[in-house]
């Protein structure tokens, strides 16, 4: 099988379309690398990094650690790109829930060239978030020790005018997320798979080196340390990785076939004929959004606590907190039950069944066995709840498996991120989105796939 795939990747260079796109995906990916790197004038970088490499194990499911891995370390780095893509992220967002709660967005979505619209005012939102955004962290960056627990240095250089900094850096973190922006729909005109997930997911694996280092470090520690793992972990966690990623891709790919027929019709002097159908209903609907709204949530209600307990000296509140902190058995229930709730409201926001119900009978198709209309709508209904529950239940468990590997066998953090979790779901996710668009130009110029069948697995 690898040769057939090493085989397939050497033919997609022979398709001189495919190999352009392919060369022009990577150089802007390389790009936006450059841009995590570059640091905003007038802070010092080093100092910050530093700190990140020394706090990492208690940055884990914190509000600074999960910013800097969306980021691809350019927060801590202080980078040009620090906001990263997820004002944008976070824009559409907010634009998907309005149009499924705003009728006048939701008619707008349905129109000819109404999604150009919505897109359009996506990209205002994200210049009011990034400026929102980007005062926030230029705020911090100012006053440090506010927002980096432990941190004692000064990131801003000193003899730096304060409003020349501030006026600067919001102006250079706006205009980088923004870049992204544009860099991403390169990607995605132009060049191969989603620009903006990919994005997202370099800065994911560019944590690979660093996550290999550790690993070599757990079995391999420095002179004078004893080994704490042996032959048998490396085997356990290799069997895990390949179960998680094996899962992922499979939940991923999975979908509930519900038959359609359609009846012949005639509209005016044209007849059309009735034929048969189906449509795919996803088990993970929600995808990722339910681990990242439940972790953004359950950062806040800790820190809250504990704060609130120490100004009160309220013995009760700061044990509160404490329990609600990660390794604790309060925070996984709470954050299992968060996750299944967030993977219903998706659904319930995203999946409009009466919308789907009407444009079937409208063009004259019917699920066999189901009257059109209502009962269609209460079909697909329970038929969405049934399986978006199994997906819940998916995602929780690879939610918890990199907390428990991080609480149970101290794991390093850098290692865990890639056994579950939102890198693991998006990184997988991403990756088979674009090994399908670089399948289908092999198969239109008449090419194997990535299988012998030239169809990629858990395809249906």
């Amino acid at each position: 099988m690898l040769a057939n795939i090493f085989n397939t990747f050497s033919n997609c260079f022979k398709i001189p379309e495919l190999k352009s796109r392919i060369l022009f995906t990577i150089l802007v990916l390389a790009l936006c690398r450059v841009i995590a790197w570059v640091p905003v004038p007038g802070l010092d970088a080093t100092a910050l990094r530093e700190w990140f490499d020394n706090n990492a194990g208690a940055l884990d499911n914190s509000v600074v650690g999960m910013y800097s891995l969306f980021t691809g370390g350019a927060l801590q780095r202080c980078g040009i790109g620090a906001l990263g893509i997820m004002p944008y992220i976070t824009a559409s967002i907010i634009i998907q829930l309005l149009t499924a709660v705003l009728p006048g967005l939701s008619k707008l979505a349905r129109e000819e060239g109404g999604r150009a619209k919505i897109i359009q005012y996506s990209r205002y939102l994200t210049v009011l978030l990034c400026l929102g955004h980007g005062t926030l962290m230029t705020l911090g960056w100012e006053n440090p020790e506010k927002v980096f627990s432990g941190f004692t240095d000064q990131l801003v250089l000193p003899g730096t005018n304060i409003w020349w900094y501030r006026i600067q850096s919001i102006l250079v973190l706006t205009t980088g997320t923004l870049l992204l922006m544009w860099l991403g729909e390169q990607i995605t005109e132009r060049g191969i798979g989603n620009g903006i997930s990919l994005i997202i997911t370099i800065g994911i694996v560019a944590d690979f080196p660093t996550a290999f280092q550790a690993v070599q470090t757990m079995f391999f520690p420095p002179e004078g340390l004893e080994r704490q793992f042996n032959l048998f972990h490396a085997i356990g966690l290799v069997l895990l990785l390949l179960a998680v990623v094996a899962g992922v891709i499979a939940v991923t790919q999975a979908q509930r076939k519900i038959p359609v027929q359609y009846a012949q019709r005639a509209v005016g002097r044209k007849v059309y004929a009735g034929g048969s159908s189906f449509m795919p209903l996803r088990v993970n609907y929600a995808g990722v959004m339910p681990i990242i709204f439940a972790q953004a949530i359950l950062m806040f209600p800790a820190y809250l606590f504990q704060k609130l307990g120490e100004l009160g000296n309220l013995r009760f509140i700061q044990n509160l907190g404490t329990e609600l902190s990660q390794g604790h058995a309060a925070y996984y229930i709470l954050y299992s039950l968060m996750i299944l709730f967030f993977s219903y409201f998706w659904v319930a926001t995203q999946f409009n069944e009466l919308q789907i119900s009407d444009d079937l009978k409208k063009y004259g198709g019917y699920i066999p066995g189901v009257r059109p209309g209502q009962a269609t709508s209460e079909y697909l209904h329970r038929t969405m709840s049934r399986i978006t529950l199994a997906g819940a239940i998916f995602l929780v468990l690879i939610a918890l498996i990199p907390m428990l590997l991080g609480d149970w066998l101290n794991i390093d953090r850098n290692v865990t991120q890639f056994f579950g979790g939102t890198s693991v779901l998006i990184t997988v996710g991403v990756l088979l989105d674009t090994m399908r668009q670089m399948e289908t130009h092999l198969l239109m110029r008449h090419y194997d796939g990535f299988l012998k069948k030239g169809r990629m697995k858990g395809r249906f």
